[in-house]
């Protein structure tokens, strides 16, 4: 069945608390999808979010951004009431998230809430709290010692913490028993109201397509609580970390920063936490999207404390290996790979081997003189096209930014005479598209220029930030997008 949907960030969803949450917004974004014909909602991470407010360098790969939590719900709960709301400045542009307001204020909003509560009687919260065991407990305990360490990384605290002595863990979870009830609070009220919300999706026949990084952050719950599973010496030093050599996004490389596993070690395992991390993700998405897929065949190991990704080597990744373990293990659970970047036939025969789809991206197409394999004559039906990702410029710059060949002969393939609405162009050139899904940014069915681009690879500052206005989902631009998807077969009529 042919398909479409739309790619937008949580984070991007208006609000009147200065970053898009589990709102009314949200259910209105999902009776948009409904009307406009679409039936994916693609997201991106939605772990709580560390360095440079990144979705992709999370302080958990299990835990929720408690940022999502949406005042409104726990207004109606009791917890809070509006004057406790409106007390507080998160931001004042409807179309920019400004993460050192939100950062300062809405852990200050969510404490009064955790006051309000009572815990201690609230059989679903014990409830979740106990099905959660394998990964909250450690989570919590390591964001309240973040706290206690006025918020460094864990390998800057005590030596008898950072390496977790038994004493110390007993001695830290007595101390901050208040601190760890109030996180674990954030992640059962981030639980209940993503839940309800991909409920109410899933009922009106949407389906959300969630992202999972390869790597997790080397300041996190995962690394502090199980170093073995990475690449660490006695003193909890990477030997080397993620990254990518030289590209089209960087003539140096991009480097991540991220602590490289011990591949040796989970197979040994079993994958065991690679498979909870996968159940976990099922459990909270419709489809997941594995980031980064070419690390399995291979990945780029950077020598630790190279200021950039140059000079960084190949090591062999786990292979089919690990995939053949989650499809036995994990059946009926749906993939997408990631397959971006520089792509080896190694990395091409496994991706085709797993049978899941590849992801292709017309930005990536019209270049003169390149037989793109992204250009719309090679696609194949089992990948999922996209005009670009969030890593891409929005489609109305990309093509300002083209060069005068490059355009002309964008303009030739697509036989368009005027680019007033290029990105329109593009979009009906996805939709077009011999692919079963397509997927569209939202900057581009709003036609937006560069300054809402949502992240640019290895810059710091500025990502992560566009928010879309409360009045863009209009009933004709619903009316456009449902259109052209029947037009290309996205969408029975019957």
């Amino acid at each position: 069945m042919r398909t479409s949907g739309v790619l937008l960030a949580v984070s991007s969803l208006p609000s009147r608390y200065g970053i898009g949450c589990f709102s009314k917004e949200a259910y209105d974004f999902v009776d948009f999808l409904v009307t406009a014909g679409q039936k994916h909602w693609q997201i991106l991470p939605l772990g709580p979010t560390g360095y440079g407010d990144s979705p992709y360098q999370s302080f958990s790969t299990f835990a929720g951004n408690p940022y999502f939590i949406d005042p409104e719900t726990l207004i109606q709960e009791g917890l809070l009431t509006r004057k406790d709301c409106d007390r507080f400045d998160f931001g004042t542009d409807p179309q920019k998230v400004d993460y050192e307001k939100i950062g300062r204020n809405r852990m200050k909003l969510l404490r009064i809430a955790f006051a309000n509560s009572e815990l201690r009687t609230d059989a679903s919260y014990l409830e979740f709290v106990s099905a959660n065991a394998t990964w909250l407990p450690d989570y919590a305990l390591y964001m309240a010692l973040k706290g206690r360490f006025k918020g460094l990384s864990w390998n800057l605290w005590d030596e008898d913490i950072r390496f977790r002595k038994k004493t110390a863990v007993d001695r830290y979870r007595k101390e901050l028993s208040e601190e760890i009830a109030f996180y674990q609070f954030q992640q059962y009220h981030f639980d209940k109201q993503w839940k309800r919300l991909k409920a109410y999706a899933n009922k009106k026949g949407i389906t959300i397509i969630g992202d999972i990084p390869i790597y997790v952050a080397f300041d996190s719950a995962d690394t502090w609580a199980d170093p073995k599973q990475f690449q660490l010496d006695r003193k909890m030093i990477p030997s080397g970390v993620a990254g990518v050599p030289p590209d089209a996004f960087s003539a140096t490389g991009q480097l991540w920063g991220n602590p490289l596993y011990d591949w040796s070690y989970h197979k040994k395992s079993g994958y065991e936490w690679w498979l909870r991390r996968i159940r976990h993700c099922a459990g909270i998405y419709d489809i997941i999207r594995i980031d980064h897929f070419r690390g399995f065949e291979s990945y780029w190991s950077v020598p630790y404390g190279d200021e950039t990704a140059e000079n960084g080597h190949w090591e062999e990744g786990p292979g089919y290996d690990f995939f053949r373990m989650i499809k036995s293990e994990c059946k009926g659970i749906r993939i997408i790979a990631e397959d971006l970047g520089i792509l080896t036939p190694a990395v091409n025969r496994l991706v085709k081997k797993t049978g899941y789809p590849g992801m292709k991206i017309l930005q990536f197409a019209f270049y003169y003189g390149d037989e793109s394999s992204y250009l719309p004559h090679n696609h194949v039906r089992n990948c999922i096209v996209y005009t670009g990702t969030h890593d891409n410029d929005t489609t109305v710059h990309w093509y300002k930014s083209l060069n005068r060949k490059d355009q002309a002969y964008l303009r030739h393939y697509l036989n368009i005479k005027n680019t007033r609405n290029v990105h329109w162009d593009l979009i009906r050139c996805a939709l077009s598209s011999v692919a079963d899904t397509v997927i569209i940014p939202m900057q581009d069915y709003l036609g937006l220029d560069g300054w809402a681009r949502m992240n640019t690879p290895s810059t710091l500052g500025g990502n992560w930030e566009w928010r879309m206005k409360g009045d863009a989902l209009t009933e004709d631009l619903a009316q456009k997008i449902v259109d052209m998807t029947i037009l290309y077969g996205r969408m029975s009529l019957k």
